[in-house]
């Protein structure tokens, strides 16, 4: 059983191998996508292709949002699904980064041998994720702010 809000946060995100990914266009209009991601250290990485909306928004536009759901099959209720929404900013890393190699290893541990396929794909581009603040809803009353290094200052929401 988790001890902390911190240890609730990392136990929802280590449950999950795909995050919700939202973006701007070229015309300033949020567009709602996912990703498998992986989580290294303080920052999230995706590994996605040019042919996808998002990629070129990430491309356009460095600030995103990121959320972590709850499934439905395992929550409560649907209407208080644990969930985490980040505020990032993103940064593409070239193939020529050693940074890149090393987050594809890391990648391939986790999702699997397909990455060794999407590797290979010219069109496939790595991003690195760095959340700047948070929310975490844990249920109905229970939200919590996460500002701060690696989102480390942990403030609950009051209602009104």
């Amino acid at each position: 059983m988790p001890d902390t809000i911190q240890d609730e946060v990392g136990v929802l995100i280590g449950s999950l191998k795909s995050v919700q990914l939202a973006t701007l266009n070229a015309d300033q209009q949020a567009e709602i996508s996912y990703a498998p991601y992986l989580k290294l250290e303080d920052s999230f990485f995706v590994f996605i292709s040019e042919l996808a909306a998002h990629t070129q928004n990430l491309k356009m536009h460095h600030q995103l949002s990121l959320m972590f759901i709850e499934d439905e099959s395992s929550s409560q209720t649907v209407f208080a699904r644990k969930r985490l929404t980040l505020e990032c900013q993103s940064t593409f890393i070239d193939r020529k980064n050693e940074k890149w190699e090393r987050t594809l290893l890391a990648f391939e541990a986790t999702q699997g041998p397909t990455i060794q396929l999407l590797k290979t794909l010219p069109d496939f581009c790595l991003f690195e994720l760095i959340a700047e603040a948070g929310t975490f809803v844990k249920g109905f009353g229970q939200a919590y702010q996460l500002s701060g290094k690696a989102l480390s200052e942990i403030k609950q929401v009051k209602g009104k």
